[in-house]
Formats: C-alpha cells, sequence, structure tokens
C-alpha cells in the first residue's frame, strides 16, 4: 500500500462532523459491497474520541484510481474535500485498523436465543442476571444494516504502531483484523 486519498469533511453550519462521517462511510461501504473492495484500507488519521473529520484510503494507485472513478463520492461533493492520490512518506510506520464488536445488549441477544430455540426462557433470564454487559470506549460510525435495515454503531480501533506492514485482505469496512495500512 504504497498510495493514498485524504477525504477531509468541511465544516457544515447544517451538519456535525459526525454526521457527515457517518454519511461519508456509509456511502464509502455500499461502494466497497457492489464492487468488491478487499485491497483498499482505510485509517483515521485525527481520530481520538471521535473518527475526526478525515479519512484516508489505502491502496495501489491504480485500485485507488479505478475505485474513484465509480463516482460513489459525487453526493458528497459539498461536504468533502479530497487529495488527489499520493504517494505514502517513505519511513512511515504501520497499524492495524479494526472492527471491535461486544454483546452489549444481553437481553436482546437472549431474546433472540431463546426465540431461535437454543436456549429456554428460564435459561435466558439465568444468564442475563449473571452476565455484565460490555460498553466500549471507542469510536464508532453510525450507519444502517443493508440486510435487517436497523442503525447500529460499528467501533473501531487504530492498533498499535508496528514496524513493518502485515498484509491481508480488508471487509467491506475497509477495515481488517491482521493488514495494516501506512501511518503517517
Amino acid at each position: 500500500m504504497k498510495y493514498y486519498i485524504g477525504i477531509h469533511l468541511l465544516p457544515d453550519p447544517e451538519f456535525s462532523s459526525n454526521v457527515l462521517m457517518n454519511a461519508l462511510f456509509s456511502k464509502l461501504h455500499r461502494a466497497f459491497v457492489k464492487n468488491g473492495c478487499g485491497n483498499i484500507g482505510i485509517s483515521f488519521p485525527q481520530e481520538n474520541k471521535t473518527l475526526g473529520d478525515t479519512l484516508r484510503l489505502h491502496g495501489s494507485q491504480s485500485i485507488l484510481e479505478h475505485f474513484m472513478s465509480l463516482g460513489w463520492l459525487n453526493c458528497l461533493t459539498d461536504y468533502t474535500e479530497r487529495s488527489g492520490i499520493m504517494q505514502v512518506p517513505d519511513n512511515c510506520k504501520y497499524r492495524c485498523v479494526r472492527r471491535v464488536q461486544v454483546k452489549s445488549n444481553l437481553e436482546r441477544l437472549y431474546r433472540r436465543s431463546v426465540k431461535n430455540g437454543r436456549l429456554t426462557i428460564e435459561e435466558a433470564q439465568e444468564k442475563i442476571n449473571n452476565s455484565k454487559e460490555q460498553c466500549l470506549k471507542l469510536p464508532f460510525v453510525q450507519i444502517k444494516s443493508f440486510s435487517s435495515d436497523q442503525l447500529f454503531r460499528l467501533f473501531i480501533q487504530q492498533g498499535k504502531l508496528l514496524d513493518s506492514p502485515i498484509d491481508g485482505n480488508f471487509s467491506a469496512y475497509g477495515l481488517s483484523k491482521t493488514a495494516t495500512i501506512p501511518w503517517f
């Protein structure tokens, strides 16, 4: 991954940067699903408590050129500014950017298990009473599921810095449990 494109959210009086990042990420995800781009990774260089207002796409020059030619970003041109395809600086570090999922609503999970016949009502109630819900303090995007049409939070963790890259594939979110992206 020697190339990247930076997409910066412009300030807007009507929409917060979080709302715009949700819209940008949703458009990106739809484009990945439609075009099967498992070779483009993403990062958020200004991530802190939120994901910030910049998203980077990482990949080869030809893959990024093709992906951007698909027009997936056209409807957000009033809200974004994008760089051209830039070369990653020499001597950068690398990091894994991945999705983190937890069982945050145990009652819903056990209710689903009862409905699917995996647990009885009594077993589910006992498990709810003996379990603790996990809460994350990671930044997230809120997007709509294509399959269930439900809104959900997709928590994103940017891993520790590494000296060398790790190859691999990226999900339809541009994230990976193992593959790294350049960090600079």
